[in-house]
Parts: structure tokens; C-alpha cells; sequence
């Protein structure tokens, strides 16, 4: 394995940079065994105001997940190799809302945390929504950094603010509905907008009202509780996710807003979502967030004719 030892950026170096948080680490891990090379060998492809802050995710049989219910069965050393050797933080994403002290012990979960605790010199991360997982995941892991689920459906700035002042955290993602409140994020504090990670894809309703249910739902479905399926209440629930729809959600976030709204407000961070899509749509997540227009047929030639890549 060749790891790449990526020289500790500067304060001066991350200025004009966005960091993007891409889906997942175990989840599509075989896209982005062919994307990464790309990316570091095609530099050329892609915009170079931005860069990939982590991958996160979680495999199929993880308790401790519950923002989106994970397939991904990639062996663990496979995926920390990749990570390491192209320098990309791994951030775990242990979003289960309903976890109880027995959970704690889950041997599957703390094999995880043991194998990406110290892999690579990236630093990695764990996505978390129950105070009881951090508490233990600080006592027993302390070589992770912690970011604060967007399960945790944080709607009210006040209660933003008062997570984002946290310390236990070096992020925190809102709900995507505070995305445009723009007079009151950019009177956040520089430290405050530095932790602040924005989800930008979100194909929710924006009238939804039952975001923490469906969570909780996919929460007792990681614990193998028998439950019935959550009912979205989306007037238009039965068409799935779809790119084009979530670009006509009020809190979609494009790359106009990145770089001419939120970037020189002084915020660096933003999350895509889909973890539980399919490749061939994470690969248009790439190619619009990150790849030049010029260069989008080139980046899908690359991907399309690699055999060994099932995108459908």
C-alpha cells in the first residue's frame, strides 16, 4: 500500500477552499476505488477551489447506524487502505438515536472503531447523535474527532448555535431548512462557521414534519427491532430521490451558492447526501459539485468503462 503523507494544510492554504463530505465509505467503496485516482491524476478535471474533507458511512450490519439503513459489505481493511493511501478522512456515521448502555458493547461496532481509529494520517471522524455513544466513544476511542448528526434535526438557530459551541464536536450539520437563513448564519462567529456542515442535496419535503420519526424508524431497524415501515408524508413521497427535484428544494445548496454565497460568508463545509442511492447517481453528485462542465463526458468515460465498476 502506498500512503500518501499529505502535508498539514495551513490556515492560509484552506482560504478559498471548500471541503466536500461525500456518501459512502463502505457503501461505494468500489466507485470510489476508481474515482480517487482520477481525482489525484486528472487534477486538471475538477474545480480547484474544491477539495474531499472525508467519505462517510457505515456497512450493512452496523447497530450503531440510523440515519439511513447501510448495505455496504466491503471488507474493513479494504476500505481503511483506500482512505489511507489517498489521505481522505473516514468518518464513520453511528446516527442510531435509540441506542441503550447493552448496545455499547457491540462487538461489530467497536471492531470498526479499533480498525479506523489510528488508520492512515488522515485523521478520521465519527458522525454521532446519541450523547451516551459519545460519551463512550470518547472515553474508549480518543484518536476520532466527532461531528453532530443531521439526525438530530436542528431547525431552531438557537439550538444550532448552542450545538455548533459544543466542544465535543468539530462539526455539525443543520437541518437542511436552516440552510438559507442567511442573516443569521453569517452572524455566526468565525469558530461557529467553521463547524457548521451543510447538507446540500436534500430531496426531503421542506414542509416535512416528521423528519425525527422516520429517523427514529431507521434507528430500530439498525437494532433489528421488528417495526412497520415509516409512511413519508411527502405530497410526493412516491417518486423517490431525484437530483432534478432536490435542485428545486429551497434548501438545496449549488455550487453558485458555494462559491459566490457561502464561501465568502466564511463557511468551508458541505455535505452530500445518499448513502443509500445508487453509484450511477453519487457519480452525478461528482460530476456537478466537484468536475468541470468541460470535462464531465471524459470523467464518465473513466468510470462507465471500468469493468470492474456495476453502476446500475
Amino acid at each position: 500500500m502506498n500512503v500518501i503523507v499529505k502535508p498539514m494544510e495551513t490556515d492560509e492554504d484552506k482560504k478559498g477552499k471548500a471541503y466536500y463530505h461525500l456518501p459512502g465509505l463502505f457503501e461505494f467503496y468500489e466507485l470510489y476505488k476508481v474515482f480517487l485516482p482520477l481525482f489525484r491524476e486528472h487534477r486538471e478535471y475538477f474545480y480547484d477551489w474544491c477539495e474531499i474533507g472525508s467519505i462517510y458511512g457505515a456497512p450493512g450490519d452496523c447497530i450503531w447506524d440510523g440515519g439511513r439503513v447501510g448495505f455496504g459489505d466491503e471488507d474493513l481493511a479494504d476500505v481503511a487502505s483506500l482512505m489511507a493511501e489517498y489521505g481522505i478522512s473516514a468518518r464513520l456515521t453511528f446516527s442510531n438515536s435509540l441506542l441503550r448502555e447493552e448496545h455499547l458493547a457491540d462487538k461489530r461496532c467497536n471492531d470498526l472503531c479499533r480498525m479506523f481509529e489510528k488508520s492512515g494520517n488522515a485523521e478520521n471522524g465519527i458522525i454521532v447523535h446519541s450523547d451516551l455513544l459519545l460519551d463512550y466513544l470518547r472515553r474508549t476511542y480518543p484518536g476520532f474527532y466527532f461531528e453532530s448528526s443531521t439526525t438530530k434535526v436542528l431547525t431552531d438557530f438557537e439550538e444550532l448555535k448552542a450545538e455548533l459551541d459544543r466542544e465535543e464536536f468539530r462539526f455539525a450539520v443543520p437541518d437542511f431548512r436552516l440552510n438559507k437563513e442567511l442573516d443569521k448564519l453569517k452572524g455566526l462567529s468565525d469558530t461557529q462557521k467553521q463547524k457548521v456542515e451543510f447538507l446540500c442535496n436534500e430531496c426531503c419535503w421542506f414542509g416535512c414534519y416528521d423528519r425525527k420519526k422516520c429517523y427514529e424508524n431507521v434507528s430500530r431497524k439498525s437494532l433489528g427491532e421488528k417495526c412497520e415501515d415509516h409512511i413519508c408524508v411527502s405530497p410526493d413521497a412516491g417518486r423517490g430521490y431525484r437530483f432534478s427535484d432536490a435542485m428545486k428544494n429551497p434548501g438545496f445548496i449549488g455550487i453558485d451558492d458555494i462559491q459566490n454565497t457561502y464561501m465568502p460568508a466564511g463557511f468551508s463545509h458541505f455535505k452530500i447526501e445518499g448513502r443509500s442511492l445508487g453509484s450511477a447517481i453519487i457519480l452525478e453528485f461528482l460530476l456537478y459539485y466537484m468536475t468541470k462542465p468541460e470535462y464531465w463526458l471524459n470523467v464518465r468515460e473513466e468510470i462507465y468503462l471500468n469493468s470492474m465498476l456495476d453502476l446500475f
